[in-house]
């Protein structure tokens, strides 16, 4: 990790950690950052949007989990010979 000095931030691109943390600007509405502060209990904003983040990575993860198993489950019943009705027309993708 090196100090920029002509900008004043940390440059991290020198860091070889997974965890790297770049200086970002952004314009969000601000209710709705003290509304998520507020939900999530966090001190700042930064860790307001880290958390947001971190929760919106999990929630994908964890849809894909269970698309993936729902998925198994379904397949493994129509293997066995259950007769299922495609409502949705989802069986055959």
């Amino acid at each position: 990790m090196c100090i920029n000095r002509a900008n004043m931030y940390m440059d991290t691109r020198m860091q070889t950690s997974t965890n790297v943390k770049r200086n970002k600007h952004f314009i969000l509405n601000q209710k709705k950052l003290e509304r998520a502060k507020k939900i999530l209990g966090a001190s700042t904003e930064t860790e307001t949007v880290e958390l947001a983040l971190e929760r919106v990575i999990t929630e994908a993860e964890r849809d894909k989990t269970a698309r993936a198993a729902h998925d198994r489950f379904v397949r493994s019943m129509v293997d066995g010979g259950l007769q299922l009705e495609d409502v949705f027309g989802r069986l055959n993708d």
